[in-house]
């Protein structure tokens, strides 16, 4: 199996050392965010976790925890979300150029073909011009020449601009000649640095500028980390156009203090603070705990390795 660690939260950014007590136990909770009575024990060892895939804004508070993960012999990777935007839409961020000395040092560590670049959304608006856009993604190519050699992107949903937090950043829906703009001119700087482009769960057709459509839970990545072949099924659950492969996502909506406006995994910050107040480092639950009326449903997952097909 493949685990997401995570879509709904940033657990190299917030949760590090909870995550490792996991490993070190064996199993994690995650609750059903459809129905939170119900919880799932998901095991967790080398016999059937395949890799693990980490999304976060900022990995620098797992760095240290890295050592561990691999004594454990455990794969992986990082999904770094790396945007051009101010306090105004992104809060809680350390500053751009911490960051971006923060990426390079993993990279450093584990590689960059482990170390992929998340440029989303990019949010279209009076002040986020296309010149806009264009000059911070040059910026950013040329920092991190060498130590990414991907960039995956996408424009913003429509869903975001429902959020009560994202009204003062006013943007809307970005026309398909823009869409189009954009993706021409990052795909001239993306070469010059090495770094191929590819977009997430958009409809849009940009093979003419060498960008093919992908996705973050990406077959191809994990097999070329682990060395094998993997069967591997299109995600269920997920938006229309995303091409993901099947994970388990062990995260909790409404954890993330990142504050983000265009973030589609927190609610309120009223319920992040809550729910980082029931964080317990030592609990299988990343929030809270068991409580009467809960149902505990052990799933039995299995590798996804296809043992004679080892690519090395």
């Amino acid at each position: 199996m493949i685990i997401s660690a995570s879509r709904r939260t940033d657990i190299p950014a917030f949760y590090s050392d909870w995550f490792v007590n996991r490993l070190k136990a064996g199993y994690v909770y995650t609750r059903n965010p459809m129905n939170p009575m119900q919880i799932s024990k998901i095991p967790l060892n080398t016999t059937v976790v395949d890799c693990i895939a980490f999304w976060t804004k900022n990995a620098a508070p797992m760095m240290d925890n890295l050592d561990i993960i691999d004594g454990m012999g455990y794969s992986y990777y990082f999904q770094w979300t790396m945007t051009p935007y101010g306090k105004n839409i992104e809060p809680n961020l350390p500053d751009k150029g911490t960051v971006i000395d923060s990426f390079k040092a993993l990279s450093d560590k584990i590689g960059s073909l482990r170390t992929i670049w998340r440029y989303d959304p990019i949010i279209i608006n009076q002040q986020l011009t296309i010149e806009y856009h264009v000059d911070a993604f040059a910026k950013m190519c040329r920092s991190l020449k060498g130590y990414t050699h991907k960039c995956i992107f996408s424009y913003v949903d429509v869903y975001a601009k429902e959020r009560k937090s994202a009204k003062d950043i006013a943007y809307s829906e970005i026309d398909t000649p823009t869409m189009s703009t954009i993706a021409k001119r990052f795909s001239v700087i993306a070469k010059e640095a090495n770094i191929s482009l590819e977009t997430c769960s958009e409809q849009i057709e940009l093979s003419q500028f060498a960008i093919r459509h992908s996705s973050c839970i990406n077959q191809e990545t994990i097999e070329s980390i682990i060395g094998y072949s993997i069967e591997g099924k299109k995600a269920k659950g997920q938006r229309e156009l995303c091409r993901c492969i099947d994970s388990i996502d062990i995260g909790t909506y409404d954890c993330c203090p990142h504050g983000c406006a265009y973030c589609y995994a927190t609610s309120r910050e009223k319920a992040v603070l809550e729910n980082r107040k029931q964080h317990n480092v030592h609990s299988p639950l990343l929030s809270g705990k068991v409580v009467p009326g809960d149902k505990i449903t052990e799933r039995v997952p299995k590798s996804l390795k296809i043992r004679q097909c080892s690519l090395f």
